[in-house]
């Protein structure tokens, strides 16, 4: 086995490849060779350790894993078909091959197993392979206009109304008007962007309306377009944990329509430069 030192590059390498999840990242380590590593870089973690001969009978219920990592593990198409059998459809399975090469092989394999949006790459400064393969998400028809199914499955692993104390999640998402609406590359000389977020309330006593994942925010901005209650939103911003804590303005996590209903909603500056850079 890679001493704990060497295999550290790694599964640093693997980490910047999990998925973006709810609040608590609900992953698989097989054999249990990464998991502190991880831990130590992500505090949103819930890590289960498996041995790869137990994988029949894993730990999460079926189709509930979001990420199923592995360090250096012996892989073959049965191992793979229970890997994907583990998550849930976006699921995301990544494996580090310290003595690994990059070979077409692999793609068959991990397609085989029913996998999508495969990566076959090296692992660290070109040494070593790292592979990574996603459970698709079924076909569904549309629950309402641009509703998917995709966007709903990963909301509902976060409750409504969350207490912002006891909130664990690495980001806030905030419904944000920018203005002007075009990108970077677009803007004239001396021409800067602006950033207004939802809130509930009036200018002296506002509630910013903030969301613990993508999912949770778009699947409360299309209802709340549809009835109307909301306009002209064009852009998430996500926030760090550590940077919401320095707003001074209260914040509703995870609102519900019902939370909003006949309040007055307003648009508050916040400074974009405070964001966070995308995950993907």
């Amino acid at each position: 086995m890679t001493p704990g030192s060497a295999r550290q590059p790694f599964v640093e390498a693997l980490a910047k490849h999990l998925p973006p999840s709810a609040s608590r990242l609900r992953l698989l380590d097989i054999d249990g060779r990464c998991g502190a590593v991880l831990a130590h870089r992500r505090a949103d973690l819930d890590i289960r350790c498996l041995a790869a001969d137990d994988l029949q009978a894993p730990r999460f219920a079926p189709a509930a894993a979001d990420a199923v990592v592995a360090f250096d593990p012996d892989l073959d198409s049965q191992m793979l078909r229970l890997i994907a059998a583990s998550m849930r459809p976006g699921g995301r399975f990544i494996a580090v091959l310290p003595g690994g090469a990059v070979s077409e092989r692999w793609v068959g394999l991990l397609e085989a197993a029913g996998l999508v949006r495969i990566l076959v790459e090296p692992a660290v400064d070109g040494a070593g392979l790292l592979i990574r393969g996603e459970k698709p998400h079924p076909t569904v028809k549309p629950l309402g206009p641009i509703q998917m199914e995709r966007i709903q499955s990963v909301a509902r692993a976060d409750a409504d109304l969350l207490d912002l104390d006891r909130y664990r999640g690495p980001y806030l998402h905030l419904l944000i008007r920018q203005s002007p609406n075009k990108p970077v590359w677009k803007l004239a000389a001396g021409e800067a962007i602006a950033w207004r977020a939802l809130a509930l309330g009036d200018a002296s006593n506002a509630v910013l309306l903030a969301f613990s994942n993508l999912p949770k925010a778009v699947g409360f901005l299309q209802p709340a377009v549809l009835l109307d209650q909301v306009r002209d939103v064009n852009k998430v911003g996500k926030f760090a944990r550590e940077v919401a804590g320095g707003w001074d303005r209260l914040v509703m996590l995870n609102p519900t329509l019902d939370a909003i209903k006949d309040q007055p909603l307003i648009w508050l500056h916040i400074d974009p430069q405070t964001a966070a850079a995308p995950d993907e």
